[in-house]
């Protein structure tokens, strides 16, 4: 069979930039598709052309857009991950209209793809499964009734799809229904199919996967397996390859299952087997899922083999023979994921455009782009770092889809060296306008636990009691005072700038800097090359330079960028976001806080972050209590839902589908107590 011309690339951001690198480096054109969020996208811009489309969850506006470039018909279509990678339909379809799908099989993708006949499956071939309940058809009252057999706790899951979204975990009785309410909305927006499941929770487990590839010739290998259990309510946040948990004897076994697994419904292209290993018994390990696709982490598993598996799916899609063996394992790899989100707030999602971008210097050899069994090193380098992202300066980071922005991954010859690299790189990347987990990421690398592999599904959970979060500086809020100051200063009249001249003593500009909810008093005396700051009573000579500020005798490297009224700093790859307040705005804030004493609770309920409100769980007018539930809403693909404060009456007007701000008021809740001294007064 001939090699494709053209391939339709039926994702965005990061991994549909990755894939279009593999193909052009096969010299294989690329098409890319877009909505009109990503109108201006960097997947749409490396790609050879582009086709507009409604949605990335449509199987009939993929299988159009193949065929929308004129002189330039796709023969294939290559899904990524996430969206359509494993739905069975678009295989169907692109098989009715001539085109080949770059994955498995129609059969592979509906056994593997549902979870519930997975296990089953698995288990006729003699392959561990962990316990649960995993019948179709489930209601929701079926389900609550099989939790108690099942026991606590337990894990809810979704039957179609993967990446942790829908995952809920249930402690106690009561809380089962309330959770799979929430659950099947989830499944059913994320990937149109709310079948849920439920399996027992293993606690303290460790997450390993097993990379495979197999041909349509009947052979099948592994390329060894990826450490992901450092994961934050089931989304993987940091991958290794290989696992320090395994000795080699239990990397053949698991491997050799994982084959097993692959073969078993005939299997073509590249997948990935996960099992849950215990901690405490490593040589034993259970069956969770087929993922029938490119994993988010697969450069792990490229770097410590040096094969690109995007371009053996290309191969093997294209039907040629593997002629790669399974490989020697060569040195470590350890990849972070670079997240839209606050860590510090809960980890809220974040949107907004990119004011300032830097990312880490790309230092791939024989990574994504080659098929050499050599392992991916930069020259005789002992690390080399890699970059996958789909960041642009000036781009903008939309609340409607995954918050994944890019990918770090780093190699050397032994898992410190690649750790120590992973955190250099970490640390010189700036992404400014939105926040971002970078922070979090570098005091999780630095754990000791981490740095041991002494791993566990639950150890991100348990740590963030354990992180701190940097708070600005004084050299950092001097710099953003002078930053505003810089911009306001005008030369001339002393009556047009703020320099604190006046006749008599001068006086200095005063800046009030909100950040994180805290307000920061900054005064500022002179010109901005040769000020005088003042912050809690100390004054410190101070001016901006190209690299950052000198402040006193220091010199801090600091990245700036001022928007608006807001300053965005970056620090070793923590980050600030200070907002200059106005004298009212800053009056309006401080009576609010007054308003706010001791006991007395906040009636108005605000969204934590822009989304989509998906649920209301009450009607207007309606009696509600403490921690009742009063409306749900999504961002990123991720619920969050906003509880009542106290008891009481609510108002509220919103509906599913509106859209809604960060800070918004959605709801008031008007207390019984409150009304009754209205009505006596």
């Amino acid at each position: 069979m001939a090699m494709f011309s053209a391939v339709l690339v039926a994702n965005r951001g990061e991994i549909s930039c990755r894939i279009t690198r593999t193909l052009h480096s096969m010299g294989i054109r690329s098409i890319a598709v877009y909505t009109e969020h990503d109108r201006d996208a960097k997947h749409v811009r490396v790609a050879d052309a582009a086709v507009l489309i409604d949605s990335y969850l449509s199987v009939e506006s993929i299988v159009a857009a193949a065929h929308a470039v004129s002189g330039m018909n796709a023969d294939a279509i290559h899904p990524g991950y996430g969206f359509l990678s494993e739905n069975a339909s678009l295989a169907e379809a692109c098989a009715a209209a001539g085109i080949t799908f770059i994955g498995p099989g129609v059969e592979a993708l509906e056994i593997m793809g549902d979870k519930i006949a997975s296990k089953k499956h698995v288990t006729e071939r003699g392959v561990a499964v962990i316990p649960g309940i995993a019948e179709p058809g489930m209601t929701n009252d079926d389900l609550v009734a099989a939790a108690a057999e099942v026991g606590f706790p337990l894990l809810i899951k979704p039957s179609a799809g993967g990446g942790g979204k829908g995952m809920t975990i249930v402690r106690e009785a009561d809380a089962v229904a309330g959770a799979l309410d929430s659950a099947r909305r989830v499944a059913s927006a994320a990937f149109g199919d709310d079948t849920l499941f439920l399996e027992r929770l293993v606690e303290k487990p460790r997450h390993i996967e097993v990379q495979v590839l197999a041909d349509s010739h009947g052979t099948t290998i592994h390329l060894g397996e990826r450490e992901c259990s450092l994961q934050r309510r089931h989304q993987k946040i940091i991958e290794e390859a290989p696992s320090p948990l395994l000795d080699e004897a239990t990397r053949q076994r698991i491997g050799e299952a994982a084959c097993e697994v692959a073969r078993s419904v005939s299997y073509v292209g590249a997948g990935t087997v996960e099992f849950l290993v215990s901690d405490n018994a490593p040589d034993e390990f259970f069956f969770m899922e087929m993922n029938t696709r490119l994993q988010v982490e697969h450069p792990v598993t490229e770097m410590v083999t040096g094969i690109d598996l995007v371009e053996w799916q290309v191969r093997i899609a294209a039907g040629e023979k593997l002629t790669v063996e399974t490989p020697t394992l060569t040195g470590h790899a350890v990849e972070a994921r670079i997240y839209s989100e606050d860590p510090a707030n809960d980890f809220l999602p974040s949107a907004g455009q990119i004011v300032h971008l830097h990312e880490a210097a790309d230092g791939r050899a024989a990574s994504a782009g080659t098929s050499s069994a050599a392992p991916a090193t930069a020259g005789t380098a002992a690390t080399s770092v890699r970059v996958d992202s789909s960041l642009i300066q000036g781009g903008t980071v939309s609340a409607n889809y995954d918050p994944m922005l890019a990918k770090v991954i780093a190699h050397g010859a032994t898992r410190a060296e690649a750790l120590r690299a992973l955190d250099r790189a970490l640390a010189d990347t700036v992404i400014l306008g939105v926040t971002t987990n970078i922070e979090f990421l570098r005091a999780l690398l630095n754990r000791d636990d981490v740095k041991a592999g002494d791993l566990d599904t639950g150890l991100i959970e348990r740590a963030l009691a354990e992180i701190e979060f940097a708070a600005p500086t004084r050299a950092v809020l001097a710099a953003a005072a002078l930053s505003i100051h810089s911009e306001r200063w005008m030369p001339g009249s002393p009556w047009q700038r703020p320099s604190g001249w006046r006749v008599g003593q001068h006086r200095p500009a005063r800046y009030r800097l909100a950040s994180a909810g805290q307000v920061h008093e900054v005064l500022v005396a002179g010109p901005p090359d040769a000020a005088e700051v003042t912050i809690d009573g100390t004054t410190t000579p101070a001016r901006l330079t190209s690299t950052g500020i000198e402040w006193g005798t220091q010199s801090i490297r600091l990245t700036i960028e001022t928007v608006d009224a807001t300053v965005w700093i970056a620090q070793e790859g923590t980050s600030w976001a200070l907002t200059a307040q106005s004298r009212a705005e800053s009056l309006a804030a401080h009576r609010a806080t007054l308003a706010r004493v001791a006991g007395v609770i906040d009636p108005e309920l605000r969204s934590p972050m822009p989304g989509t409100v998906v649920a209301v769980a009450v009607a207007h007018g309606d009696s509600v209590t403490a921690g009742q539930t009063v409306l749900t809403i999504e961002a990123m693909k991720m619920e969050h839902p906003v509880v009542a404060t106290l008891d009481g009456v609510v108002d509220i007007s919103l509906k599913p589908g509106d859209l809604v701000t960060r800070d918004q008021i959605v709801a008031r809740i008007e207390s019984p107590q409150a009304s009754t001294e209205g009505e006596t007064s």
